[in-house]
């Protein structure tokens, strides 16, 4: 079951079915990004539009996992998106090729995510737009 949730998790909800929160967390959701927390269904749909909103094409698959244990489930990720510009500082031309991995971290609660810890590549994500 968790297996199956997550790949909806990733596979459906990260690349763009953000309806799909409400189903996928619940209520009291906590996400933890480096730097911030992200709460409820409506602020984490509202985080991926954010992250998706510089990038055309946005796919995000699956490359290791998911691995399951009790109410936990981890897996590794990457993200790739044709960027559109707009973010500050980036010096990457539109319609570069952004591409770079990460790891997700879940609990699960009642056949839902309740919490999130994410790790991604932000190192190769900011080489590839020329920030820094």
């Amino acid at each position: 079951m968790l297996t199956r949730l997550y790949e909806r998790w990733l596979l459906d909800l990260w690349n763009g079915d953000l309806a799909l929160a409400h189903d996928l967390v619940t209520p009291d959701f906590v996400g933890h990004w480096p730097g911030r927390d992200v709460h409820g269904p409506d602020e984490l749909a509202e985080t991926i539009r954010q992250g998706h909103e510089p990038f055309d094409d946005v796919r995000l698959t699956l490359d290791v996992g998911p691995v399951v244990d009790g109410d936990m489930v981890a897996a590794r990720w990457t993200f790739s998106g044709a960027y559109q510009g707009g973010l500050p500082g980036a010096s990457a031309p539109p319609g570069s090729t952004i591409a770079f991995a990460g790891h997700d971290l879940l609990r699960a609660t009642d056949g839902r995510f309740s919490e999130y810890w994410v790790i991604s590549d932000a190192q190769t994500f900011s080489r590839q737009l020329g920030i820094g």
